[in-house]
């Protein structure tokens, strides 16, 4: 994984670059193509700070009052 990017504020979830490896397992597991994952845009904020292409699969770990620290949600980055 690469390192979060500069945004630090309470609210804004930790933002990531999946690794290809942990990309590949994620896949295997839900039985799907990188194209089938939820998008963000490669202008967001976020995806800017911490340097995604489109392409890459950005890993945003949220905390969750249900779910607990460390909820994680995917996304392919996209023009």
């Amino acid at each position: 994984m690469m390192a979060v990017g500069s945004i630090e504020h309470e609210f804004v979830p930790r933002h990531v670059i999946a690794g290809e490896r942990e990309v590949q397992e994620l896949l295997k597991k839900l039985g799907v193509t990188k194209d089938k994952l939820p998008k963000i845009k490669v202008e967001d904020p976020m995806a800017k700070d911490i340097g995604a292409q489109a392409g890459d699969v950005v890993k945003i770990i949220r905390d969750s009052p249900t779910a607990g620290r460390g909820y994680v949600v995917y996304r392919i980055t996209i023009p």
